[in-house]
């Protein structure tokens, strides 16, 4: 199996990230600068659908629910419309800036170090796989490319093209190693939605903990899906991330838990809270925008997980809450995950043991609105980015 940083590593980083080791001649010579790139300021497009070197860990992140095309010919992005889905899938390229020096000799020197994670969760086979890139910068089949999204691991790509206000993304990517691949386009339906502070997110006490974050929901998805040798038209809908920082988490943070959620009306919710070893938030945050309407961010003391059914996983004896409460200005929404295993093990990549999978999004009386993707880490051991 090849790598992953956990998204976010989340927050993904973000999704946990544990850079592995770099050659001791490399580790010797400081950086001569410190990374620079996060602080307020207005986000500037196309440019910053691109890479940000200067910082220290970059994500992109897309997750999506799918369905045979056939099943839903003719079904749009209304209530209902992917009740039926089959897959879940999920694609994130990350970028982290090492500590070797810019003015480092060497031409295999790692200055920077890439990424890519990417799962099949098959809802009717009960089954989910994942496959792992890592890779050292500077060759041309690796590339993160500034003032775009212009990504490239080997053979496994993300690019965007179209205009500004209407993106058009494209990834291929084959998993010889779990049998499957994705070709899929994905098209924006909905505006960026910027993160925080007009995409200055804090994600933590201290001003430092904070990245630039936007995000791009309600995607229209098609494309072939191949799986053990057989291909599959498919169709549904996604959610993209961009996120870069320089430091994430506070030092009492383990990990976190987070949710981005296509509603079925249309409206996008998102929600996470940074986690303590107790259990305790530390700090929490995320935003709700209907459709059409303006972004509402909330403030670390209006979002509340409250843990529901656990599930423990025989791979690595973590256990996850895989049923959530979440309450939010937008109101309280219970989250059920669609299939417990979707556990991710990426310590051949980023070292950490992660928890994201597909899921479902219910209000409070108990009514589907919604599904998406939640990510758990810190469960299995503290994050430490």
């Amino acid at each position: 199996m090849s790598t992953r940083l956990p998204r976010r590593a989340l927050l993904l980083c973000g999704a946990g990230l544990a850079l592995p080791s770099l050659p001791a001649a490399q580790t010797l010579t400081p950086t001569p600068t410190p990374a620079t790139g996060v602080h307020r300021r207005p986000l500037v497009f196309p440019d910053d659908f691109g890479a940000h070197p200067d910082t220290r860990i970059e994500w992109w992140y897309i997750t999506g629910a799918l369905e045979p095309s056939a099943a839903g010919a003719g079904a749009g992005a209304g209530a209902g419309a992917w009740d039926a889905a089959a897959f879940g899938f999920q694609v994130t390229f990350f970028r982290a800036r090492t500590n070797v020096a810019a003015d480092h000799p060497s031409r295999f020197a790692a200055r920077q170090l890439h990424f890519a994670h990417v799962a099949l969760t098959d809802l009717r086979a009960g089954r989910m796989r994942h496959d792992q890139r890592i890779a050292r910068g500077g060759f041309a089949q690796v590339a993160a490319a500034e003032g775009d999204t212009r990504l490239r691991l080997g053979l496994w790509t993300l690019e965007r093209d179209g205009a500004v206000s209407q993106p058009r993304y494209r990834t291929k990517i084959t998993s010889d190693s779990a049998a499957f691949s994705f070709d899929f386009s994905l098209r924006a339906t909905q505006p960026v939605l910027l993160q925080g502070d007009a995409g200055f997110s804090r994600k933590g006490p201290q001003p430092e903990q904070a990245s630039h974050y936007y995000s791009l929901p309600q995607l229209a998805v098609s494309g072939q899906l191949v799986k053990d040798g057989k291909s599959i038209a498919v169709r549904g809908r996604a959610w993209l991330d961009h996120e870069w920082s320089n430091v994430l988490m506070h030092p009492d943070a383990v990990g976190w838990d987070w949710i981005g959620m296509n509603l079925d009306d249309g409206s996008a919710l998102t929600a996470f809270r940074l986690r303590r070893a107790d259990g305790s938030a530390l700090y929490a945050g995320g935003s709700f925008r209907r459709t059409g309407g303006a972004v509402s961010a909330f403030g670390p003391d209006q979002v509340r997980f409250i843990p529901g059914r656990l599930w423990r996983s025989a791979a690595s004896n973590a256990t996850y809450p895989v049923v959530w409460s979440v309450d939010t200005p937008a109101g309280r929404f219970n989250v059920l995950s669609l299939l417990d295993n979707q556990e991710l093990d990426s310590r051949n990549s980023s070292g950490a043991i992660y928890w994201e999978g597909l899921s479902e999004l219910r209000d409070a009386a108990g009514a589907r609105v919604g599904s998406g993707y939640l990510e758990m880490t810190g469960y299995a051991a503290a994050l430490r980015l």
